[in-house]
């Protein structure tokens, strides 16, 4: 288990040896923490993800939400996170039907840090048809680049660690308005998610921002979310654009420097108004 100070700030100090040339120094070095994470429903264990054990209350929200397990915060009666020797337990109560439903996409083997399909018994669980998203987003390319811009501000994990993802929501005028980290690019979603959840803000209020590849799993849980545009600072997967085509989804990758390429649904990315770039 990592030491307490990682589930407030994310990570913790380990001696090492810098080389430099012919110099070195021993150090203490910041690096991020993960820890198995056991979401249970209604006292049924469902997976086991391996994330950063930081805003677990948001991942635990956000995950319910993003994997499809329920469709509302009010439909979640219950949420405690629980420490254990091993890692952290939390226990979500849920409706009965959402709890039996279950049962046809139960994941019986551990999750890990870098996939969010991974532990999924079956191929259908794995590739549920993607959510259609609405269309009522338009933002310019220059609020597209101001929330890159705006983003490392926010990335204070990876600028002690530099070992974070991180996962953001901007405004239509592309302030960022809140991010949040881990080592895996899906449990960062999964937390900003329940966080806006919780906040009870509209994901067609802004768009998502991401410091990833604009992988597949983001793809499927962007559109389960109701995010109508996912713009990424690398280049989405061609699964992940088919995803996005089929939902409707606004899917931009290479988003650096004040450029990007957009690969799907095109047509919310206005047109510059008077005196924009």
């Amino acid at each position: 288990m990592p030491a307490a100070e990682a589930f407030e700030f994310g990570f913790d100090c380990y001696s090492g040896r810098r080389y430099n040339g012919a110099a070195q120094s021993d150090e203490s070095l910041a690096l991020i923490e993960e820890a198995p994470i056991a979401l249970n429903y209604n006292g049924r264990p469902y997976a086991v993800m391996l994330a950063t054990p930081t805003d677990l209350e948001d991942f635990a929200l956000g995950f319910s939400l993003s994997e499809g397990i329920v469709a509302a915060v009010g439909d979640i009666s219950e949420l405690d996170v629980v420490p254990a020797r091993e890692g952290v337990s939390i226990m979500v109560g849920i409706p009965a039907q959402d709890a039996e439903r279950l049962e046809a996409y139960r994941r019986t083997v551990a999750g890990h840090g870098g996939c969010g399909l991974c532990g999924i018994e079956n191929l259908r669980a794995a590739m549920r048809p993607p959510r259609c998203v609405g269309d009522t987003l338009r933002v310019t390319p220059a609020a597209i680049a101001r929330s890159f811009a705006d983003l490392p501000a926010l990335q204070r994990l990876n600028a002690r660690t530099g070992a974070a993802h991180a996962a953001a929501f901007a405004g239509r005028d592309g302030g960022v308005v809140a991010a949040r980290e881990d080592a895996g690019r899906h449990n960062a979603l999964d937390k900003l998610i329940g966080h806006l959840a919780r906040q009870r803000v509209d994901m067609r209020d802004g768009f998502l921002v991401m410091s990833s590849r604009g992988s597949c799993e983001l793809a499927l849980k962007a559109c389960t979310a109701g995010f109508e545009m996912m713009a990424s600072i690398s280049a989405p997967t061609g699964l992940a654009v088919r995803i996005a085509v089929a939902a409707g989804l606004t899917l931009i990758g290479f988003a650096r420097d004040g450029r990007f390429t957009c690969y799907a649904a095109p047509e919310r990315v206005a047109a510059p108004g008077p005196g924009e770039v």
